[in-house]
């Protein structure tokens, strides 16, 4: 069910560093044609970093760790969003699937890679309980033992309540040279981190360490190299036109991304491709450490 490509099952022989990619943001979280090219510079951005890219994703049956370019190319808008619950339907379904961040570390925990990188992790809604929507990101990184890069949690997300949560999970999260957990676009304003990292190597060495307790996944909040200071507002006003147009469950990421980038005049969009990118370049460095 899961065919891993022969650079992955080469560099585990070798004992280098793996850093896993999820393909949602590929298929769903840019404007069509877009998001493989960012796809493809955050497996650039991890090679730089010292590491090896497996881009996770579903494809003919099969759940795919490492991607070709032809294979990375096919994830566009029809393929499914999948998360934990989904992976094996898609499987006998012969669907194509995309992974969110949860699906992918369900994939990483079945094959051993122990480091990821994305834009920004889900968590709790908006207005919890109502919608009584969390994501199973969060449930996913709690069990498994990855350490994940992200800019924080997604922007539409209520990152306070998140930061709660993963801290009832027993989820470490620590800040890249910050004191606070990004807002995605926004480098400050967030919840405080449990602790601050000022290195590639220190965050390696405490992500081995909590595997050595026993425990699960850690988040590492990575600041934007360009904060968007003036967003919020936006958000809200997408949100709203959103619940306005009927739009719920996971279709509310894809059209909030989408009122962002065109509100923001494309600032959005350029600060979502530079994070992602800059994220995967960092979770290489800590995984080739």
């Amino acid at each position: 069910m899961i065919v891993v490509s022969e650079e992955i099952q080469q560099a585990q022989r070798d004992r280098r560093g793996i850093v896993a990619l999820e393909t949602t943001l590929v298929a769903h979280g840019f404007p069509s044609g877009e998001g493989v090219a960012v796809g493809r510079a955050s497996e650039q951005a991890v090679r730089e970093g010292g590491a090896v890219p497996a881009t996770v994703g579903v494809l003919d049956g099969e759940i795919r760790v490492g991607l070709t370019k032809e294979e990375l190319g096919r994830f566009d808008a029809t393929a499914r969003k999948l998360g934990p619950r989904d992976l094996a339907v898609a499987v006998v379904q012969g669907a194509l699937g995309a992974t969110t961040v949860g699906g992918t570390l369900v994939v990483c925990a079945a094959v051993g890679i122990r480091f990821m990188a994305t834009g920004g992790l889900g968590g709790v809604h908006r207005g919890w309980p109502t919608p009584p929507d969390v994501s199973a990101d969060l449930q996913a990184l709690a069990q498994t033992q990855v350490l994940v890069v992200s800019s924080g949690v997604k922007s539409l997300l209520d990152v306070a309540a998140t930061s709660e949560l993963l801290e009832t999970l027993g989820v470490p999260v620590l800040g890249w040279r910050t004191d606070s957990l990004p807002l995605f676009y926004a480098a400050l304003g967030g919840p405080p981190v449990s602790a601050r990292v000022e290195s590639a190597g220190e965050a390696a060495q405490i992500a081995h360490a909590h595997w050595e307790l026993g425990r699960g996944g850690l988040l590492l909040g990575r600041p934007p190299d360009v904060s968007l200071d003036d967003i919020e507002p936006l958000i809200e006003q997408a949100l709203v036109a959103a619940e306005a147009e009927g739009v719920h469950g996971q279709a509310v990421t894809p059209f909030v991304l989408t009122y962002l980038h065109r509100e923001s005049g494309g600032r959005t969009l350029a600060a979502n491709r530079d994070l992602i990118v800059g994220n995967a370049r960092l979770a290489g460095e800590i995984a080739a450490g």
